[in-house]
């Protein structure tokens, strides 16, 4: 008996230790991802048509004294833009790791349900309608994405089944129902001026983001965010099937409802300010996937950083490698599709 209880305990100590190794990778990992995504922010503070040195840039942290051209360019420009590629990355990614968890599908992204489509409507009517001030091409398309989720899960509710796949299927209706009123929108719109508005905004920039949007939209993403950190446990139940789920005490309905909500808010309060992102939700997440070999909600935050790096990667070359900026989603889709290729060849699926 001294025997087995001796080595029950050894068994007990070894797995504590293996936990605590485990834990200390995982937050090292963490602290590098971050690390990373700090240091390409402050080069790309730097980078674009007027130059900011790495020594103006440590003056300005340390509260010392430089051009006053420089000053005003790294408050009024490139600081809130910089701010607002990190949330970005960092909500397209957890939003679309969030989405692949739950749906149990591993090329979901915001669009599924009609986030991005809805978006996309709502600032095509104010540019056509509603003149197209930023501002009010902001809350429209907040509000256009957050009808888009909203009709999607009515819509959902009318099968008798209430399976997951229903909601899919809702979101494809709807992004279908948006994407021809938005075709509707452009054949009425102002050819030398509408138009042109809505195919910018549809292909994404940060050309436009000042401190006031990014004031703006932040209380939104936030608020978005805590909502998926308090759920996350429950988030990586519903990566199980349904009925593992109740058993585990998870209501299903109304978690998944609750996470889609939190994952909408933080969509939609990006896409208002900076239009349409493609495929830093889609890339990220399994990026993360295949480095941690794992799918819980660590790697979910660790998608998030990565996420943010990518887009401060790609913001950087956006503004920097033509004379004109070119539009994001140009450079994301780029840098996603042969992404996507490489895991549609890959034989092995341990990620």
């Amino acid at each position: 008996m001294r025997d087995i209880s001796s080595s029950d305990s050894g068994g007990r100590e070894s797995y504590r230790v293996s936990l605590e190794s485990s834990g200390k990778k995982d937050a090292i990992r963490l602290l590098v991802a971050f690390l990373l995504m700090l240091v390409i922010a402050i080069i790309s503070i730097g980078i674009g048509k007027f130059h900011i040195s790495l020594v103006d840039i440590r003056n300005i942290i340390l509260g010392r004294e430089v051009d006053p051209t420089v000053r005003m360019v790294f408050f009024g420009l490139r600081l809130p833009r910089t701010i607002m590629v990190m949330i970005a990355g960092i909500g397209l990614s957890m939003a679309g790791s969030v989405y692949q968890t739950i749906f149990r599908n591993p090329l979901a992204t915001p669009d599924i349900i009609g986030v991005s489509t809805g978006a996309n409507l709502g600032a095509a009517v104010a540019i056509v309608y509603l003149a197209g001030r930023p501002n009010t091409i902001a809350i429209s398309a907040f509000v256009g994405g957050t009808i888009a989720v909203f009709a999607a899960l009515a819509l959902s509710r009318l099968s008798s089944n209430r399976r997951i796949t229903d909601l899919v299927l809702a979101g494809i209706v709807v992004s279908s129902i948006a994407e021809g009123l938005i075709m509707m929108l452009k054949y009425f719109a102002d050819p030398e001026r509408q138009l042109a508005s809505i195919e910018y905004w549809a292909m994404g920039s940060f050309a436009s983001i000042t401190e006031g949007k990014l004031l703006a939209v932040l209380p939104y993403f936030v608020l978005g965010i805590i909502m998926l950190f308090l759920m996350r446990w429950q988030i990586n139940i519903l990566s199980l099937n349904d009925d593992e789920a109740r058993s585990l005490g998870v209501s299903v309905g109304r978690v998944r409802f609750l996470v889609i909500i939190a994952a909408t808010l933080v969509v939609a309060s990006i896409v208002s300010v900076t239009g349409l992102v493609a495929f830093i939700g889609l890339i990220a997440p399994h990026i993360g996937r295949m480095i941690t070999k794992r799918n819980d909600f660590y790697t979910t935050s660790f998608s998030a950083l990565l996420g943010g790096t990518i887009l401060l990667v790609a913001d950087t070359l956006a503004r920097s490698i033509s004379s004109s900026e070119i539009p994001i989603s140009i450079l994301t889709t780029f840098i996603g599709a042969p992404f996507l290729a490489y895991l549609m060849m890959r034989s092995d699926k341990d990620y």
